[in-house]
């Protein structure tokens, strides 16, 4: 998943468009290593992140008050769908 993604969450009644952003760190020349994080943000407002274990299991949510337990559930059950189908998918160039 290296492009972001954008999810809408509802909060409120009002829609709020996530971008959620995976960091990725260097292995080398070119190559790119997943973190487990991924940044959200709403806008240009940070959001905080969350942050998986090796497995994709786990997660943590490091904002502070933006999205309660629920909706931080909700997107990490997003990223994990998207992160597991992109591995599952071959590769098409």
């Amino acid at each position: 998943m290296t492009d972001p993604l954008n999810y809408i969450i509802y909060k409120d009644g009002e829609a709020h468009n996530i971008t959620i952003t995976q960091v990725n760190k260097n292995q080398g020349s070119a190559n790119l290593s997943p973190t487990g994080v991924f940044k959200l943000s709403e806008g240009q407002v940070d959001m905080g992140d969350i942050i998986f274990d090796d497995k994709m299991q786990q997660w943590e949510y490091t904002g502070l008050g933006d999205l309660n337990h629920l909706e931080a559930d909700e997107i990490a059950s997003f990223i994990k769908i998207n992160y597991n189908a992109q591995l599952k998918a071959p590769n098409v160039k």
